[in-house]
């Protein structure tokens, strides 16, 4: 099974990139990589990530009619992500494993400041839906603010509704999404929050916490999750990844950080 796997991964690598070889990954880590090239190639091209979308969408459609069963004093509004959340920044990833690299932040922006990220299965329809029910969609980011007219051009693309200034809440200074999602809830009644990341729920998360510790803040919240909480899978990054490496994302032994938190038999 093994050989397996690595046979399909380089037989991916060489349909990506014709004859080019995948160069030789930096010397602190050979496993993420080549990792963002397998989790790429589920997000691309398995059905069964394709389904999950759809899944999360239309349960999101679902708790978006009840709660629109309920009056509220304030407009309703839907919170949202961007990334892994209704856009697919697979190929960034793939880009940056094929020259041997993980995130970087200048070759980041490259990327959203062209725009043309894909959508996600579900996601405009969705949206579109909600506003076509007078939901309101503000969507908050842990993009720069400097990447917001890729950003909004990126929405705009694929006609997601209120594509503009006002709801486009990009990062300033601090990376949790707390006071933001607080600023909205002012002046709406926030129904939904969807994304990929815990921290895109609750401050809970804010925190940086060990996987178990994660694990056990889920457990909490557990009422919340297709309920208020609308997840969508992103086996590519996350806070999920970052505590695997003990919330420094700058460690130089990643590989060892892996192995150490795998189970086998």
């Amino acid at each position: 099974m093994k050989g397996l796997s690595i046979v399909i991964v380089a037989s991916f690598v060489v349909s990506c990139t014709g004859t080019r070889q995948l160069p030789a990954p930096a010397a602190e880590s050979s496993l993420v990589p080549d990792g963002k090239l397998w989790s790429s190639l589920f997000q691309q091209k398995a059905a069964e990530y394709k389904a999950l979308c759809l899944q999360a969408y239309n349960i999101a459609r679902f708790r978006l009619d009840e709660a629109l069963k309920n009056p509220s004093a304030k407009p309703k509004a839907v919170v949202t992500d961007i990334d892994e959340t209704l856009l697919d920044n697979s190929p960034y990833a793939i880009h940056q494993a094929l020259l041997g690299k993980d995130y970087d932040a200048l070759a980041w922006q490259e990327w959203t400041d062209k725009g043309i990220a894909d959508t996600l299965n579900g996601a405009p329809s969705f949206f579109n839906y909600a506003a076509s029910r007078n939901v309101e969609v503000f969507y908050i980011s842990n993009r720069k603010e400097a990447e917001g007219k890729g950003t909004l051009q990126n929405l705009q693309r694929y006609h997601f509704p209120f594509a503009d200034e006002k709801h486009l809440v990009l990062r300033k200074d601090v990376s949790s999404k707390e006071q933001r999602r607080q600023a909205v809830a002012a002046n709406y009644d926030i129904i939904l929050l969807l994304g990929d990341n815990l921290a895109d729920f609750s401050s809970l998360f804010d925190d940086k916490q060990t996987s178990d510790q994660r694990a056990g803040t889920v457990q909490q919240l557990a009422a919340e999750f297709g309920k208020k909480f609308i997840v969508l899978p992103n086996a590519n990054y996350g806070g999920w990844e970052d505590a695997v490496y003990g919330n420094n994302y700058n460690l130089k032994q990643k590989d060892s950080a892996i192995k150490s938190n795998l189970k086998g038999y």
